[in-house]
């Protein structure tokens, strides 16, 4: 009993910690390291690493034809542009910002909701998305964000990718994937390196040699691959197991907090009182959708899995 409490208090830790760090260390990574080659060689890493551990744990990585083709379309819609061109728009977006940014994905899921399945909102959820509605005017309505260059470009691909990740969030809770999810996960992820090192390919990124890359890169991929990807995200589908699936999604509106303090005191990003005053706006709006009883109902993934 003792045990299954303090794995639970480490997976938390793991979500909480681990995933609202992700924001910085892809931020450090993207400014030396083209954006799509630093997403292929992450997921390819971290895919052969839990294919690996999948086959040491003699767990069945067989795949039927649809399995396959839905296989390939979650990475598209999770890894590839929902985290691939996010990762690429924080050349120009703070870490902070951009995980604020990605904080709204419960909201954006519960429209989709509304218009694929009609699905009703609950009194709860009605008055997150208009607190969510305020908290992102508040946060991209700022002078000082609104003159930097290239920053109205990047928080519009963002939300492009919540869109994605969004979608692909219901598109997941209805197809057809392997049952084991360190096989779906392994195979989502060695897709999307295929993708994404076509599209670095096409778009001519220069291909950098690790050996090159500065130490800080090189600690920053270590991080991204081990622990947001393998032991974050193992955390995440422990802790669907063993605790409500509202106490997991509260990491949508934790991460945030950690990527904002992380960014303001390691990378000097601005953290202004309209920033703070949005965020409180905006995570609380959060809070109520990923509160409501629809969630437990729902098998849908209310928070960006940020591997």
């Amino acid at each position: 009993m003792k045990t299954s409490k303090l794995l639970i208090i480490g997976a938390f830790f793991s979500i909480y910690i681990i995933w609202g760090s992700t924001y910085l260390f892809n931020k450090i990574a993207v400014t030396e390291i083209p954006p799509l080659f630093l997403a292929t060689i992450r997921f390819l890493m971290a895919g052969l690493l839990i294919i690996l551990i999948a086959k040491l744990m003699k767990i069945p990585t067989k795949l039927s034809k649809n399995q396959f083709v839905n296989s390939v379309i979650a990475a598209f819609l999770f890894l590839v542009y929902g985290n691939g061109v996010f990762v690429w728009a924080l050349k120009y977006v703070d870490s902070g910002f951009a995980a604020l940014l990605a904080s709204t994905q419960p909201l954006f899921v519960l429209f989709l909701l509304r218009l694929i399945d009609g699905k009703r909102m609950q009194k709860k959820s009605m008055i997150g998305v208009l607190l969510g509605m305020v908290g992102m005017y508040l946060l991209v309505s700022q002078e000082e964000i609104s003159t930097s260059e290239g920053s109205v470009l990047g928080i519009f691909m963002m939300l492009t990718c919540v869109l994605s990740w969004s979608y692909g969030s219901v598109f997941v809770a209805k197809a057809d994937l392997p049952k084991n999810y360190l096989v779906s996960t392994g195979y989502q992820m060695l897709f999307a390196a295929i993708m994404l090192g076509t599209a670095s390919l096409i778009f001519k990124e220069t291909w950098i040699s690790p050996f090159e890359w500065s130490y800080k890169t090189q600690m920053s991929m270590v991080f991204l691959i081990v622990f947001g990807g393998i032991v974050a995200f193992t955390a995440f589908n422990y802790l669907l197991k063993m605790v409500s699936p509202e106490k997991v999604a509260t990491s949508a509106y934790v991460n945030p907090v950690i990527a904002l303090v992380l960014g303001w005191s390691l990378l000097d990003e601005e953290l202004t009182r309209q920033s703070i005053i949005a965020s409180i706006v905006l995570l609380t709006g959060v809070y109520f959708i990923t509160s409501r009883k629809r969630i437990t109902k729902n098998k849908v993934t209310t928070k960006p899995q940020r591997i």
